[in-house]
């Protein structure tokens, strides 16, 4: 009998309280899940994916009232583009709340933050009471695993725990753009054209 969505988010939140990983699917691509707050965790993360030292992990949120657990402070552009695309594939760099793990940042000032328009991981979040981590579930340098079989292939026997629930990702990859500067700046483009988000603060 397959396990219910509950149960295996259960089992996943209490995992993620020890301090565990767990592979997750996501609106945009499989993560690697793990409660960004703790020092612990954030190290296995590193250890699983063979992640460099100066690479941040970008932080998943279950709401907006989350980013005031690891933003010092949220600009207007921040509130204006989450009202717009949140949940959704936008990450946004704001400067980073003091007390983070210092590897979540790898020693920025800033983070990079985003509302996944996903129950998983906003459950987990949600659940959990602190942002999760959110980066890619493969090993760095690797290609971003497309399918249950590709993702259980690169880190399935790294992780504590593969979830099966919910719906599969979409595949592209989240929009990054950086507010920390007098003017946007993109970071990466993705699923949503920096040229729509560029606009959508100019109409503001």
């Amino acid at each position: 009998m397959p396990v219910s969505f509950e149960v295996e988010l259960d089992a996943a939140v209490r995992l993620l309280c020890e301090g565990g990983v767990a592979a997750i699917p996501t609106d945009t691509l499989y993560g690697l899940a793990a409660d960004a707050l703790n020092s612990v965790a954030i190290e296995r993360v590193f250890a699983i994916k063979e992640r460099p030292e100066g690479m941040a992990l970008p932080v998943l949120l279950a709401d907006m009232e989350q980013l005031s657990l690891v933003a010092r402070e949220v600009p207007e552009a921040a509130r204006v583009l989450a009202e717009a695309y949140w949940p959704g594939p936008l990450t946004l760099i704001v400067w980073r709340a003091e007390g983070l793990p210092p590897r979540l940042t790898a020693g920025s000032a800033t983070v990079a933050v985003r509302v996944p328009d996903h129950t998983v991981p906003r459950e987990l979040a949600r659940l959990l009471g602190r942002p999760i981590t959110g980066t890619s579930a493969n090993i760095s340098g690797s290609p971003d695993p497309r399918t249950m079989d590709e993702l259980c292939a690169q880190v399935g026997e790294r992780v504590d725990r593969v979830l099966t629930i919910g719906p599969a990702p979409a595949g592209a990859a989240s929009t990054i753009v950086d507010l920390t500067g007098d003017s946007p700046g993109l970071i990466r483009e993705g699923a949503i054209p920096f040229t729509e988000v560029a606009a959508r603060l100019k109409a503001d």
